[in-house]
């Protein structure tokens, strides 16, 4: 018999490669269940929500495990996790759910929000968690080219090829939120699932807009065509940030 921990999980991704389990076991999956294993004294498989990139960071992703009944309770858990894992990866809480909770396949939605320095000069303590875009960016034409994003579309042209097609390529953006403070941009999405680089190449079209490299028509036209197109560009990995996943 076992129970299902529900976990909410933050880390900074600069130094690890993306959420998933790879053979050099450097991911944010592999050092989780490495804890895991050197408290539970035996293998166990982490799910999570989903699986962020090499770089991207996360404020609150979400995990499922299966441990042994009776095992320790949900607040020792989270000590004993922390206690065997990287500074740079927390558990924050977790608890115990139930059986027919899937920390991926029940969730109905992610926001993320993307992070972009708009200065000449990138403070020392913003390194690692934005873009440093150097050149002016039009904050209006960014602004306005992103509310096309919002609604149900054929997000081919905004995805990269992660190795096997997707079922679908369309997704719905429920909202997407444009916000300055300063040099400070953070542009956040909140849609009902995102896929492979989809959210960075977004950006990095809106950027280019922002930049007068390319024009809002050009953006919107590739999110009509659902095709690929040409000048494709991916915000850098730094800035994005995964906050939260709904359940």
């Amino acid at each position: 018999m076992s129970q299902r921990l529900k976990l909410i999980v933050a880390y900074d991704g600069a130094r690890f490669a993306g959420w998933q389990s790879q053979s050099h076991r450097n991911t944010i999956q592999d050092h989780i269940e490495r804890a895991f294993e050197r408290v539970a004294g035996e293998r166990v498989r982490v799910h999570g929500a989903g699986r962020t990139d090499a770089g991207v960071h996360a404020l609150a992703q979400c995990a499922h495990v299966d441990v042994v009944e009776k095992s320790l309770s949900a607040a020792r858990w989270t000590g004993a996790l922390n206690a065997l894992l990287p500074p740079t990866i927390r558990v924050l809480r977790c608890h115990y759910v139930s059986k027919r909770f899937h920390a991926c396949h029940s969730a109905k939605g992610k926001v993320y929000r993307y992070t972009i320095w708009s200065a000449p000069v990138l403070p020392p303590f913003k390194y690692g968690r934005v873009w440093h875009v150097t050149a002016p960016l039009d904050f209006e034409v960014l602004k306005g080219a992103a509310n096309h994003f919002v609604g149900t579309h054929d997000f081919a042209g905004f995805a990269a090829n992660r190795g096997k097609p997707e079922n679908s390529t369309v997704r719905t953006i429920c909202s997407v939120q444009v916000r300055r403070h300063g040099p400070c941009l953070t542009i956040e999405f909140d849609g009902d699932g995102f896929l492979y680089k989809m959210v960075r190449l977004i950006v990095g079209s809106l950027v280019r807009c922002a930049l007068g490299k390319s024009s809002v028509e050009e953006v919107t036209d590739r999110l009509a065509s659902g095709r690929i197109g040409q000048a494709r560009f991916a915000a850098r990995a730094e800035g994005l940030f995964l906050v939260r996943v709904r359940y």
